[in-house]
């Protein structure tokens, strides 16, 4: 029995061997069964449509960008007219700007008797003066000392307040940054619950803080909350947590200290962060209403932000030349570090 279950065994084995190597017949393909003269044409109707298909998704590729392109462009026009309208409007006359302006104010509630009514005729809004004239400049800046001093009322508000903020929100980042325990993530929460927060909701906090401390109706009532502001660290935080591990553990091997460390490896490597900050936070403060006008009562401390909107129907001139000056320091400094403001908002990694 066994002997008969080897030779039946062999004999598989022989045949599996047999077919294993048997061949396999030749495989042929769509263009062997054809002529030469058919495969060129093949080729050319081929070339043809690729050619075709191309040429389609090259024009629909630029028609979106062109769509696109005019979309941007419309953006930005609208976004630029009314800057070019201010500085080409602030060289008109008095009188000029009274026939122009004139019908929009008399239907405004604050001038009519009866309050609000509708307008006589449509009003006209010129881009370019026929008269050029420089009265209201020389009024603003040298027949009254006001708009410079509320500059300097400015400046001495938001450099400080930028500096100062930026001086502490590179220490808290690289603090949150580095150290990454369980109590400084719940501090870093209530920054972040703090920074959702609108301004409006604190100023009253504010308010009762300064006048417990007698600093009400100074500089420093603006000054100090503005320094110790929560977005700045925040934004800052998260760009510093990006740095890679392996810079630091080099540098600790080397024998850096840790302030080498933030000086050396966190501050450059973030500094496109720290210019864009830099930028938007002077811009946000230049422009701030609410906070002198509850904090500070003197009027001769209240920055330019504030005396533009409080300037009446009879100083329109004078508003529209204080607005076109008004504009310049922020635009000197958005030119200045456009490019870091680009590279430190678009930027998602560290090279």
């Amino acid at each position: 029995m066994d002997a008969q279950l080897k030779a039946q065994r062999r004999r598989a084995a022989t045949l599996a061997r047999r077919h294993v190597y048997t061949e396999v017949p030749p495989m042929t393909s769509f263009f062997d069964s054809m002529s030469e003269g058919e495969r060129e044409a093949f080729f050319k109707k081929e070339r043809i449509r690729s050619a075709r298909v191309l040429r389609r998704r090259k024009i629909g590729k630029n028609l979106r960008i062109s769509v696109c392109l005019t979309i941007a462009i419309a953006i930005a026009i609208f976004a630029i007219v009314p800057i070019f309208f201010t500085f080409l409007n602030s060289f008109m006359s008095s009188p000029e700007i009274a026939d122009n302006y004139g019908v929009i104010f008399q239907s405004l509630s604050g001038h009519a008797e009866n309050g609000a009514r509708y307008l006589d005729k449509t009003p006209m809004l010129k881009l370019v003066p026929q008269k050029v004239s420089v009265a209201q400049y020389k009024n603003l800046l040298f027949m009254s000392p006001t708009y410079l001093l509320k500059f300097w009322n400015s400046i001495i508000l938001v450099v400080p307040i930028v500096a100062g903020q930026m001086a502490v929100a590179c220490l808290a980042s690289f603090s949150f940054a580095r150290y990454r325990r369980k109590r400084r993530e719940v501090l870093f929460f209530s920054y972040v619950i703090l920074m959702l927060m609108p301004f409006q909701v604190t100023l009253v906090p504010n308010y009762m803080i300064s006048d417990k401390l007698g600093i009400l109706d100074t500089y420093w009532a603006i000054i100090l909350p503005g320094i110790f502001s929560t977005f700045s660290i925040f934004l800052l935080t998260k760009y510093m947590r990006q740095i890679p591990s392996a810079y630091i553990e080099a540098a600790k091997l080397d024998g850096a200290s840790e302030w080498q460390i933030f000086t050396k490896i966190a501050l450059p490597t973030c500094k496109s962060a720290i210019f864009a900050l830099t930028i938007l936070l002077f811009i946000d403060y230049w422009n701030m209403v609410e906070q002198p006008l509850v904090l500070l009562t003197k009027i001769d401390k209240q920055p330019l932000s504030v005396f533009l909107s409080q300037i009446n129907e009879a100083e329109i001139g004078i508003a529209f030349a204080a607005s076109a000056l008004y504009m310049i320091p922020p635009l000197l400094i958005f030119l200045w570090g456009e490019e870091y403001l680009v590279e430190g908002i678009s930027r998602s990694g560290v090279k």
